[in-house]
């Protein structure tokens, strides 16, 4: 099992590629696709969203582990897809229309994606028929990011949009981003908002659940 404490630790870390030749031998060991996910990087990803809430990581470290995760799955994704191990979800990302911030938004994609969910990034300034379109190709949660208080009217625009489609019932919409706040999410009617990337894994988690 040293394995998996040693890729959970290179994770924690940060350390990309400790982390890829660990995923490698856990597999060259036999071990299942879907228990190095479990035990292995979720496991991590999880420790390491404990310390950023808890003060001890900010979000460099974050970055960094998210990064190094990303690596290992790399490797591990085809064979999850093989041994046909599901996500926990799908979630379809972007920060919303007329706004171009990307490092917190591929922030939350990465630690989501750690978290198990399988992610459509749609990326930046994304226009309100473009979400309603992930979630008819099959995504379960809508997240959206804004920076500018400019932009947060669309976020909005796409909870409106989805309604017309007539889709509001078969989607989670979560929202976040720096002047976002949570009676700016009750207000448009989104199920959740997220203050960071570590709490927008734990609503994400709850509101799939």
């Amino acid at each position: 099992m040293t394995d998996l404490e040693d890729l959970r630790q290179s994770i924690i870390e940060g350390d990309m590629k400790s982390t890829t030749s660990l995923v490698e031998s856990a597999l060259a060991d036999g071990l299942e696709p879907g228990t190095i996910l479990n035990d292995g990087m979720i496991a991590a990803m999880t420790e390491v969203g404990r310390r950023f809430e808890e003060g001890e990581y900010f979000v460099p470290e974050m970055l960094i582990a998210a990064r190094a995760m990303q690596a290992g799955l790399k490797i591990l994704k085809p064979k999850l897809v093989d041994s046909g191990t599901k996500p926990l979800g799908t979630v379809a990302i972007g920060t919303v229309k007329g706004d171009l911030h990307d490092i917190g938004k591929s922030l939350v994609a990465m630690m989501l994606e750690g978290a198990g969910f399988e992610i459509m990034d749609l990326g930046v300034d994304v226009p309100p028929e473009k979400f309603v379109e992930a979630i008819r190709g099959g995504a379960q949660v809508i997240a959206m990011s804004a920076l500018l208080t400019t932009t947060m009217p669309n976020m909005r625009a796409t909870v409106e949009a989805v309604k017309q489609a007539g889709l509001r019932d078969q989607s989670v919409i979560v929202i976040g981003g720096a002047p976002v706040t949570q009676a700016y999410a009750n207000e448009i009617g989104a199920d959740a908002y997220a203050p960071d990337a570590s709490a927008a894994v734990r609503v994400t988690r709850s509101l799939i659940s």
